[in-house]
């Protein structure tokens, strides 16, 4: 299963609100949706958080599943599309600030069964592994190392790393190759996990085997449009 990640940022003159906004009730509903490859379909609006940076780097990010790169082939072929989806897309994003990746998801935990009515907040952490280092070697220590030092952090209610799939490294190296995203019940209990000693230790560990000047984190809050049952 392909987990594609597409981050977004307003187009000029548009608020972030009204950027949301017609991402969640327009633009997906109307035609987003209406493609029939998509399995599962989720969108993640950015909310504050910390300091507030004066143009925020995305505004949110579009989760979507599909069955394989045959079915994701296909879905950029329809229709729906060609003549919906992608002809909507100038009139609330900046397309040439979007970042697009394909993953596969690592769950490492579980959690409850996703919610289409949750108030869970999640934080995304886009990183990029330390120079030199082989994928490989990225790889199973965010997962084997890195990961079960966020598993500690209090609060911590689902987490997923989302590794960037091996076809975005086939003429060259992809922009990211982790996307990971870490849920707690509010803002509240996310700052008491990344300010508790369990979160410094994961933050320290960072230097390990990431390039922090390719390091971004945002928090959001999700928006159900197909699931968070597959269709």
């Amino acid at each position: 299963m392909i987990h594609q990640l597409i981050f977004a940022h307003p187009k000029p003159g548009m608020s972030e609100k009204e950027f949301q906004d017609y991402w969640v009730n327009v633009h997906a509903v109307k035609y987003a949706s209406k493609i029939p490859q998509i399995k599962r379909y989720l969108i993640d609006c950015r909310i504050p958080f910390g300091e507030e940076p004066e143009d925020p780097r995305f505004s949110g990010v579009a989760e979507i599943w599909l069955e394989n790169e045959e079915e994701q082939l296909a879905s950029l072929q329809t229709k729906e599309f060609l003549e919906g989806a992608r002809l909507d897309e100038p009139n609330w994003a900046a397309f040439w600030r979007s970042v697009v990746l394909d993953t596969t998801a690592h769950v490492l935990m579980e959690g409850e069964p996703l919610k289409r009515d949750s108030n869970m907040v999640k934080i995304f952490a886009m990183v990029k592994r330390k120079a030199g280092m082989p994928l490989e070697e990225f790889r199973k220590y965010s997962l084997e190392v890195h990961g079960p030092k966020n598993l500690k952090l209090p609060g911590l209610r689902r987490y997923i790393q989302g590794h960037v799939r091996d076809s975005y490294y086939a003429i060259g190296e992809s922009l990211l190759d982790c996307v990971s995203q870490l849920w707690f019940d509010d803002v509240e209990a996310l700052e008491k996990a990344l300010n508790s000693p369990e979160g410094k230790e994961a933050e320290q560990d960072l230097a390990n085997f990431i390039e922090p000047k390719y390091a971004y984190t945002f928090v959001a809050d999700e928006h159900w449009i197909i699931g968070p049952e597959f269709r």
